[in-house]
């Protein structure tokens, strides 16, 4: 479903500033693949993301998608098969537009510009009420008036309205408060679920990080230095996983965003 080949990036070659972000990174996704990912700051997780989006070309490697070499296509294409959150809720919705109107550009038929079908504000209304929130009944008013925890949750939903061949979640709930950030990550794996989504996560909190998915990597210095599934990462608690780490990149883990979550 999703193929890395020995991918690498280094920024400010030839500089005081040279930085090799990711180093000879490969990996291959099964369709329905949930891959959560952890590592420090610097350890290249969103430097991966954003290769694999197309926001920079790479200096080395391969991205196959649904066997489709994406390689060299630009980012704008690519979000056509790429579902995408951040962590800022901020991002990824237009604030002065209204909810239904962000539902209708994600759905791409022009929102405000063509009208909104009776249809599609009916489909708009049922989604909005599977996340338990109230924002079906809230459909005209501005994202921007939405707490981050409801514009994130409406995001997720605009990724997943046209059903993506990947989904990014890059640390999508480390912006909220622990009951909103609960309740996101319910709706983020009954989503996954029902469309059987290829997704990729990466989060700061070791046990979402064994809990979620059936596959966890563990990133250091631009390399995957640790790849688990199956059996194997079912008996694995959070002390395991830091020794894992220690023995997989010869240093311990010493991110206390990570260890203190």
């Amino acid at each position: 479903m999703l193929t890395v080949e020995n991918l690498s990036k280094t920024f400010h070659p030839g500089t005081v500033d040279e930085k090799k972000a990711l180093n000879q990174i490969s990996f291959h996704l099964k369709k329905g693949d949930f891959v959560t990912i952890i590592g420090s700051n610097g350890a290249g997780k969103s430097t991966l993301f954003n290769a694999i989006c197309g926001d920079f070309m790479t200096d080395e490697g391969r991205i196959l998608l649904d066997g489709q070499d994406i390689t060299f296509k630009p980012s704008h294409v690519r979000s056509r098969d790429i579902g995408r959150l951040f962590q800022d809720p901020m991002r990824g919705s237009a604030p002065g537009m209204s909810i239904e109107e962000n539902l209708a550009l994600a759905a791409g038929n022009g929102g405000w510009f063509s009208g909104i079908k009776k249809s599609d504000r009916e489909k708009f209304r049922e989604q909005l009420a599977l996340l338990d929130m109230g924002l079906e009944n809230r459909m005209k008013q501005p994202v921007g008036l939405l707490s981050g925890g409801q514009r994130q949750a409406l995001t997720l939903m605009m990724a997943t309205l046209t059903v993506p061949k990947l989904l990014i979640l890059d640390e999508h709930t480390a912006a909220l408060d622990p009951a909103t950030a609960d309740k996101v990550l319910r709706i983020t794996k009954e989503v996954v679920a029902k469309h059987n989504i290829t997704t990729l996560m990466v989060t700061h909190n070791m046990q979402n990080a064994l809990e979620l998915g059936n596959r966890t990597f563990m990133m250091d210095s631009g390399h995957i230095v640790l790849d688990i599934q199956g059996e194997e990462r079912s008996k694995l608690g959070v002390a395991d996983l830091l020794e894992r780490f220690r023995l997989g990149a010869g240093k311990n883990l010493d991110n206390d965003r990570i260890l203190l979550s």
